[in-house]
Formats: structure tokens, sequence, C-alpha cells
């Protein structure tokens, strides 16, 4: 008899008891250039993608994947410190480092590995590590990871990070956060937190995989839009797999910043480098961004035409402007019967509950997409119009 067996059977069946077993569905098909896809035989429309810009299928960028592919074949082959470092992962890195203003950039296979780079790298034993408390999970666990001192405050509170760092002991800080919350939309408070780290001489290390892309004059990022730059926001980690539509992390900042983790940081030092074409790819892509400020501004009023329409239909809604819109529903339960019910009216929009955010606040997360249409989100609307009314009371706030 398996000896795992027993116990892990008793896990998953409290976790369908409290309605959080998670499902796959695996996509057959998808219509380059749109959000439909087919899972099985139905075709859905998807608002759960996070391709905010639509580049995942732009004929330019699938061309330059092909076109690299062709040329370094489908694998890295080896860690970049190895010989799996190419010339498409040179010319990248030099661009996000002049798209993001700073003097480098270091590509990373995901960005879960690139938050634990940075966090286990510049803090460890006897150094304290202040996040905010609705952080992503790669944030969360590096700084477990980092052996610091680690200390969670309320979510976007400036003045409580405030009050703990003035209790410190005086020992070496950073302070973490994300720039876009994933699960919430909202954007983290970027200019009071800088201005707490310059008073105590800490380092601000933002993570804007959800920023990227999407906010700012010039899809900067949240950073950008809170108009700071490297002196405020000395790191900076940004991921190619949300608005840029390709796959992979990097984090920009200084010279010293990055060769530090070039030369100890684990996560990088012991993988495997991102395919070169992937890395064209993401070069395209970024061109593609900066050449194209229509995509950016059309996704955003999707936003506002979304936000329009839920509130003169009630819905109860988070205090985002950015294409991650979350409906509050409440309960596990609630949040899974209005997936379920949107998914049988060909809408793809799934169900997120515990742990993944607070108890008693289960949602609907919609996330929108330049590749969507005015139409497509009146759909949306009119299929949210029509859901039963929630079981649940007394959301979580």
């Amino acid at each position: 008899m398996d000896p795992l067996a027993p116990a892990l059977e008793t896990g998953l069946r409290k976790l369908a008891d409290a309605n959080r077993l998670r499902q796959r569905l695996t996509v057959e098909a998808r219509s380059a250039g749109t959000t439909r896809v087919r899972v099985g035989d139905t075709e859905l429309l998807a608002f759960c993608s996070n391709d905010y810009l639509g580049l995942a299928g732009h004929p330019r960028v699938v061309e330059a994947f092909v076109a690299a592919a062709g040329q370094w074949g489908v694998g890295s082959g080896a860690s970049h410190l190895v010989s799996g470092h190419c010339r498409e992962h040179h010319a990248l890195e030099e661009e996000l480092a002049a798209f993001t203003r700073r003097e480098r950039a270091l590509l990373f296979s995901t960005g879960y590995m690139a938050n634990l780079a940075v966090v286990t790298t510049l803090s460890g034993p006897g150094d304290r590590v202040y996040m905010d408390r609705l952080n992503h999970a790669s944030l969360l666990d590096a700084g477990l990871a980092s052996g610091a001192r680690f200390a969670r405050y309320p979510h976007g509170d400036a003045a409580a990070l405030a009050a703990r760092m003035r209790r410190s002991d005086g020992a070496r800080a950073m302070v973490v956060t994300d720039g876009v919350f994933s699960m919430d939309g909202d954007v983290a408070p970027l200019a009071g937190l800088a201005e707490l780290c310059r008073r105590h001489h800490a380092p601000l290390f933002v993570d804007d995989a959800h920023g990227i892309g999407v906010l700012g004059a010039g899809g900067g990022g949240a950073v950008e839009a809170a108009g700071l730059d490297e002196q405020d926001v000395p790191i900076l980690m940004g991921t190619l797999g949300k608005a840029l539509g390709t796959f992979g992390a990097f984090v920009a900042g200084s010279q010293l910043l990055v060769e530090t983790l070039l030369q100890r940081a684990r996560s990088y030092v012991y993988t495997t480098a991102l395919p070169p074409a992937v890395a064209a790819a993401s070069r395209t892509a970024l061109r593609v961004m900066q050449e194209e400020p229509w995509r950016r501004e059309r996704v955003l009023a999707h936003v506002d035409r979304f936000r329009r329409g839920a509130a003169s239909l009630g819905l109860e809604l988070l205090d985002s402007g950015t294409p991650i819109q979350p409906v509050l529903l409440g309960s596990e339960l609630d949040a899974v019967t209005a997936s379920e019910v949107l998914r049988a009216r060909g809408l793809w929009v799934p169900a997120i509950r515990p742990p993944t955010v607070p108890s008693g606040s289960s949602r609907l997360r919609i996330t929108f997409s330049a590749a969507h249409s005015e139409a497509e989100v009146d759909r949306l609307l009119e299929a949210l119009a029509a859901l039963p009314a929630p079981r649940s009371q007394g959301i979580a706030q």
C-alpha cells in the first residue's frame, strides 16, 4: 500500500468539501490574435488571460519566434553561465534596460525565480524584509526562504509600514511590494513607499509583473505612472509573459545589482536559460508595444466600459483601474457556481478562492485584453447581469 495515500486522499477530500479543489481545463485550440479558445468541443470567450495587449498571437511576434527557432533551435542547451547565453538574450537584456531606464537588466526563466533571486540574494539572517500582506506568493516564499526577519504590513498601508520601520532595531531592511496586485488589481502607493524607504535608507523592490506595458505614459508600468525612477525604485522586476505575451522575466537595476544577482542568485545560476527563440519574440513584442500605444489605450478603455456597466448592475468591484477586475462574491460555492454559469454561456472566467485570496472574499477574476472587442465586453456584462444572487452574506473587506 502506498504510505502517502491515506493522508493525500484526506487532504484532497477536505479541499473538495470546502469547494477549494482546483481543476485544469485543457485548451485544444486558440484563435491567434483573439481571446477565443476551444476547450473540448466548446468555444469559449476567455476573460482570464494576462495577455493584456494581445501580443501573444501578433504576426510579427510569431514570425520572430519561428525565424529564431530555425536559427537557434528550440532550446538553449545550458544555463546562462555555461553556454546557454546567446546574442538574442544579450540584446533583450540591453533593450529591457533601456526601456526601464536602468543600467542593466537580467533575464530569468520565470517571475517566481526572479523574485526568489532578489530577496534571497540581498537579504538574510539579521536583516528585515517588509512586505505588503497581499504580495504575490512568490514574494512571500522568497521572504521566508531568505532567513531574514520577515514582516507583512496591512495592504497598501504606508503609514502602518512606517510605524513598523520606526520600531525596528536599526537592522538592514528592504521593502517589497507588487506594483499591481494580481488578485485585486489595485496599485501600490509607490510614491509614499519610496519616500519612506529614502528616510530609512532601505531599498524598494517592486514586482511590476502586471503593470509593465499597461500603466504609465510609455507603458513603463506602475513605477512610471507614479513618476518614480531608479533612485526611487532601485530594484524592478517585470515579466515577459503578461503584457508582452511571451515567457520569462527580468530584474532591472544598477550595474552592481545585476552583477551581484548574476554571480550569486541560485535561481539564476543553476537553471537552463530561456530558449533563444523566446528572447527573439520578446524583443519584437517590446518593439510592437512601444510602436502601438493604441493597444494600451484600448485595454484601458475596455476597463472603463466594464466598470461603468458593472456599476449600473450593482456588482461589487474592487478599486482597480487596471485590466484585473475582480467581482467579489464571498463564498467559494458562490464563486464556483458563477464561473460554471458563465462557462455554460460560452465565457471563461475563473473562480478565485482561498488560499489565493482571503477567506470570505472568493471572486470572479476578470481580465481584459486589447484583443477583446467592445461587443465582447458588453456580452460579458449581459451574462453577469443574469447570474443568480450570491447565497453568502458579509463579504470580507
